[in-house]
């Protein structure tokens, strides 16, 4: 991927003109809405001549103003937080309305990409397989360590993949057959996620795949995709969608082992209290 558009500006500042600074100055403080506006917008906005904006993108390497949109917009589909210099949350309640707007429809997307046939099928996967594997990088590792948390609970042989600062290799040569394997998968992927897939693909394991719409293109050498949505009305994604896809999924599978699940929750909560691991009710840590 190219260089930032941002981090172009900032290298070129010193050595910009008058006009094309103000540009800049308006680019930099509205870079989440770079892909909406128009070269006319930039100059209305900015309060110089279309050929000012035309010769600054030029400057930066742009052969021309769709190809800036087309950066912008590649660099918010693969992650990179663009926050706006101007306040676009809003105030107050109407901060918290469109937050809880934006986060509504992430979860509705998340839910209307299910089926009942795909979502039984993977919660079957989740309660029949012998065991369970369960890798995730960067922002997918704290989805990936709640939803090992939550299995662990109602079922045995739920690993989190790799252990820390270790590398992956050793552990999947070692998986039991009929292992199914989890991968969470969400957008700034580190570059062995690629190869990942690939490798548990030739060796026809089953997996599971949960990420952003990024991840569409791994659909035909998984066994499952769900997907989640984690747009936001600012820079910073949000899994509220993935931690409540969890919830349903984990739920899920304990409903279809509810006498083995209760039984193996009463055994961690007695644990829990002969190990005296847990607050209890007074408060006492």
């Amino acid at each position: 991927m190219q260089a930032h558009i941002g981090r172009r500006l900032q290298q070129h500042f010193p050595e910009l003109g008058p006009q094309e600074r103000r540009v800049a100055d308006f680019i930099l403080a509205h870079l989440e809405d770079l892909a909406v506006y128009s070269a006319t917008d930039l100059s209305r906005l900015s309060g110089v001549s279309k050929a000012t904006v035309t010769r600054l993108f030029k400057r930066l390497g742009f052969d021309d103003f769709k190809a800036v949109k087309a950066h912008a917009r590649q660099l918010r589909h693969y992650g990179v937080p663009l926050a706006s210099g101007s306040d676009t949350l809003g105030d107050g309640v109407e901060r918290f309305r469109r937050h809880a707007e934006r986060e509504q429809d992430n979860l509705r997307q998340c839910l209307e990409g299910l089926t009942p046939m795909l979502f039984d099928e993977v919660v079957r996967a989740l309660d029949e397989a012998p065991a369970v594997a369960v890798v995730g990088y960067r922002n997918s590792y704290p989805v990936a360590l709640h939803l090992r948390q939550q299995l662990l609970q109602a079922r045995a042989n739920v690993r989190l993949l790799p252990a820390p600062n270790q590398s992956l290799a050793e552990e999947l040569v070692e998986l039991e057959p009929g292992t199914l394997i989890v991968l969470i998968g969400f957008r700034r992927r580190p570059r062995l996620f690629e190869k990942l897939v690939g490798a548990l693909n030739d060796r026809e394991h089953r997996v599971l795949l949960i990420g952003d719409p990024t991840t569409a293109k791994y659909a035909d050498r998984v066994t499952w995709r769900l997907e989640c949505a984690l747009e936001t009305i600012s820079a910073f994604d949000s899994y509220a969608s993935a931690m409540s896809l969890v919830s349903l999924l984990a739920n899920a599978m304990l409903h279809r082992r509810l006498a083995q699940g209760r039984a193996r929750i009463g055994e961690v909560t007695e644990l829990y209290q002969e190990l005296d691991e847990l607050a209890d009710f007074s408060g006492r840590l």
